[in-house]
């Protein structure tokens, strides 16, 4: 893991000493859109026109940020319309790589050795973090957008006219629904393991950890009642929780001591989990092995001897 200073790839671990032990995570810097006629959209400049073969995703089958893009794509029909490449799942002095590994496919772009290349071709003075995912403009060869939220959101829509499959995952009606919960399961689930795992203090870990389990247990009460997490409709929400829960077990529960209780203790968290694991184009976005094997050998700091976990074995059948 590390870090680019002005232009300068720096191997560095998160600083948390000067947050009391906390981890806290940067926001993403590049955020403009893909709109269906190249107008700006909420953020960013405008010029980036919806068109099939121009647009490069650059994605980890590790990362549940990259995967949430990579589900979109795929349930969305983009696969022949954005075309990607896949980091290798060993993320250590030189961050996210293209070493050739199983799995891997390598930039056909700028046949970057390294991640961090990408974010200085677009800009030679970047500072901030490598991170994936990033959408990638061949044309005027510029980062789009490195926010997988936002990436989300424009493929759910950017390419309807274009030849997208039908299917709105954000419907405008409701947004203020799925803005809300999105918020709750961020900070709380997709976040609060990170949180919990890259703590650095006793307290502040029991404190982040207690959150994700109350936070859950929330989740379950509500799939009680109601499907989806916005009612009887699968929406975006859906898909940003889905990342996390399909990790659970695998890295979460033991990796970063989210281990209060299983996924699978869970009886309706688990049942939708699978439902959306077998929905059609999503399990060929789930890579268990890239999982382990990033989590597990990445994080030296957490696991110094690079041990992969051979379990849990999960019947994902429905």
């Amino acid at each position: 893991m590390g870090l680019l200073v002005d232009g300068q790839w720096h191997d560095r671990w998160y600083d948390t000493k000067s947050t009391g032990g906390r981890f806290v995570r940067k926001d993403s810097q590049f955020r403009s859109w893909i709109t269906p006629d190249g107008s700006a959209g909420p953020t960013g400049e405008a010029g980036f026109k919806a068109e099939a073969g121009r647009y490069h995703l650059y994605i980890s089958l590790a990362c549940p940020w990259a995967s949430r893009v990579m589900i979109m794509r795929s349930i969305k029909g983009l696969k022949d319309m954005i075309s990607v490449s896949i980091v290798n799942p060993l993320m250590v002095e030189n961050g996210w790589t293209f070493e050739p590994d199983e799995g891997v496919v390598a930039d056909p772009i700028l046949d970057a050795d390294y991640m961090h290349q990408v974010y200085t071709h677009a800009d030679p003075h970047y500072s901030g973090r490598v991170t994936v995912p990033v959408l990638y403009d061949k044309q005027t060869k510029k980062i789009v957008n490195n926010e997988s939220s936002e990436i989300m959101r424009m493929l759910n829509t950017a390419f309807d006219e274009i030849g997208a499959l039908p299917g709105d995952y954000s419907p405008e009606e409701l947004l203020p629904e799925i803005d809300a919960i999105n918020k709750k399961v961020y900070d709380n689930v997709n976040n609060g393991v990170y949180k919990s795992g890259f703590a650095t203090d006793q307290a502040v870990y029991e404190e982040e950890v207690k959150n994700v389990f109350t936070t859950l247990d929330e989740l379950e009460a509500l799939l009680a009642e109601q499907p989806y997490l916005v009612g009887d409709k699968i929406t975006e929400a859906d898909w940003r929780l889905f990342t996390t829960l399909i990790r659970f077990d695998s890295v979460y529960y033991g990796h970063f001591k989210c281990n209060i209780r299983n996924l699978t203790d869970y009886p309706n968290l688990w049942r939708y989990t699978k439902e959306l694991y077998n929905y059609p184009g999503v399990a060929e976005t789930v890579d268990f092995k890239h999982i382990k094997e990033h989590y597990y050998r990445s994080h030296k700091t957490i696991n110094p001897n690079g041990i992969v976990p051979f379990g849990p074995e999960l019947d994902l059948t429905i």
